[in-house]
């Protein structure tokens, strides 16, 4: 079918399709957004793979969402891509598909863009305004970007997703305290205490990534000193190097958890601390301990809240504790986030009309080139040849301007579909598609591991 036949929005004709699959703790239970992220280092690569109708795709894995960005060539190919993914979701995380088609949501056109910025600018987490997920935003391009799986639109959508969320912290009071996840849970646990200076507490962090480097961070801030950090796969040396604190090992870790005041689980790797190991090591302990579990696919046994002496935090008691922002902040962060998506559709929607301005220029070009061949079998490579070449191609160069402008104003109306269909009808200018890049190739780099499940979160 050609496309000068479609009445669609622009979006859907003549640029490939944006889409997302979203899950997220506003909608699911996280234990269920857990499940799904199983396997979520994977997804992207294994679909681009498996399938020519994904031609892009970015994952965003956090503490309490699960979400994919796509892109696919055409919009008839939109419901198969999604399929797509979510067969590779459902076979990297063991859950059936119907399953998986349940969780996620699907947002395609203007609503792709606008969600995500939201969610970088933190208007849509647990901790409204928090810091943290705009960084995890990066992460996800950066990581998409080696593995070879982010197309070009999808480039473009998440560095306007950080340039909105840096928009929001500059323009507004959004965040301005500092709020993250860490630092509610860091609340929670001190309104739990009965001693509410840190300077005091011992403390045993789980994990060496981002949560891990944040929370070392805002203890330091709130004066506590003895900090000690474990890592199952090793990291902890290195890590404390930079951040200081103390380096535990599978040998020196049970100690160091029999003497602590609070625990902080950021890992998220397989081995968790199992309530009736945790019974046994805490035996003598005289103190109450705090176990703040932040990982989503838990640091630490469910079950260790009912231990005694044992007060349990999780990321559900940190989004039922967070305070909420100042209306006027929320206002004026939403404006920044609506304007931002507008821009960026109206971007997109301009450079959907590029293949036809391409082809105008092909068509008068070459008939440009067919007329400059006859005057030089007529008069040969003489200066008035080279002068009359000068003249049309400084006629046509004019020509062409008021058609390329019109092309973009239509454009960013939606209209470009009229462009394309005048196009065929003066000239008989049949506009190709666009051809989405095929994506690179395997990356050497062993990504068994999920970043976000594996202290990278």
């Amino acid at each position: 079918m050609r496309c000068s036949t479609w009445r669609r929005k622009s979006y859907d004709c003549f640029a490939v399709v944006l889409f997302s699959l979203v899950a997220t703790h506003a909608d699911i239970d996280l234990e269920t957004v857990a499940q799904l992220s199983n396997g979520s280092s994977e997804v992207a690569s294994s679909a681009l793979a498996d399938s020519q109708l994904v031609s892009g795709a970015v994952v965003l894995a956090t503490c309490n969402r699960y979400e994919i960005y796509g892109e696919t060539p055409h919009v008839e190919n939109l419901e198969a891509a999604r399929s797509a993914l979510v067969t590779q979701i459902s076979g990297l995380s063991g859950l059936n598909e119907q399953l998986v088609s349940r969780a996620f949501s699907t947002r395609t056109g203007p609503e792709v863009s606008r969600h995500l910025f939201a969610v970088s600018a933190g208007l849509d987490s647990a901790v409204v305004g928090e810091r943290e997920i705009a960084g995890q935003v990066r992460r996800a391009l950066i990581t998409a970007q080696h593995e070879g799986t982010a197309s070009s639109g999808l480039v473009r959508l998440f560095q306007a997703a950080s340039k909105t969320a840096k928009d929001v912290g500059a323009q507004t009071a959004l965040g301005s305290r500092g709020l993250s996840i860490v630092s509610v849970a860091l609340d929670l646990a001190t309104d739990l205490s009965e001693n509410a200076d840190w300077s005091t507490k011992k403390v045993v962090v789980f994990g060496t990534g981002a949560y891990a480097g944040a929370t070392m961070s805002l203890l330091r801030e709130r004066g506590c000193t003895d900090v000690s950090v474990y890592s199952s796969s090793g990291r902890a040396e290195a890590f404390v190097a930079t951040r200081g604190g103390t380096a535990l090992d599978a040998e020196t870790l049970p100690a160091a958890v029999a003497a602590a005041d609070v625990m902080i689980g950021c890992s998220g790797s397989d081995t968790r601390v199992e309530a009736a190991e945790l019974a046994r090591v805490r035996a003598l302990s005289p103190q109450t301990l705090i176990a703040i579990d932040l990982a989503l696919t838990h640091d630490f046994d469910p079950a260790v809240g009912e231990l005694d002496g044992v007060e349990l935090l999780t990321l559900e008691s940190v989004r039922l504790a967070a305070p909420q922002e100042q209306a006027e902040s929320l206002a004026q962060a939403s404006t920044i986030v609506s304007g931002a998506a507008a821009a960026f559709e109206q971007e997109r929607e301009a450079r959907s009309v590029d293949s036809a301005i391409v082809a105008l220029r092909r068509h008068t070009m070459s008939v440009l080139d067919a007329e400059m061949e006859k005057v030089r079998a007529r008069h040969g490579c003489t200066a008035a040849a080279e002068e009359v070449e000068f003249a049309l191609r400084r006629m046509v160069k004019q020509l062409l301007h008021i058609p390329t402008v019109r092309a973009r104003e239509l454009a960013a109306n939606g209209q470009q579909d009229e462009y394309v269909a005048a196009l065929e009808a003066l000239y008989g200018i049949q506009v190709e598609q666009p051809v989405a890049a095929a994506p690179a190739a395997e990356c050497p780099v062993d990504h068994q591991q999920a970043p976000q499940q594996a202290e990278s979160a």
